[in-house]
């Protein structure tokens, strides 16, 4: 290994483009009461390095909130 001042640095994060960042946040609105689980699925995917599979708990109760909100839309048709 060389000298540490070898070592590059990390590069920039990218940085979106507002109307991407208001998609994104217009997607998560339409959510509605299941947005707070797609915001921890989407903090627990950050944290594991988008490892699915760490984040079950968090998929699993997203699925069962897209779920009840179908079956309530369905009663209401």
């Amino acid at each position: 290994m060389g000298p540490a001042s070898s070592i590059s640095p990390p590069p920039p994060p990218t940085v979106l483009h507002q109307s991407e960042v208001d998609e994104e946040d217009e997607n998560v609105k339409q959510l509605n009461e299941c947005s707070t689980i797609y915001l921890a699925l989407q903090e627990c995917l950050a944290q594991t390095n988008r490892n699915w599979k760490s984040c079950q708990p968090e998929v699993q109760a997203l699925k069962a909130c897209h779920k009840r909100r179908s079956e309530r839309s369905d009663k209401e048709k």
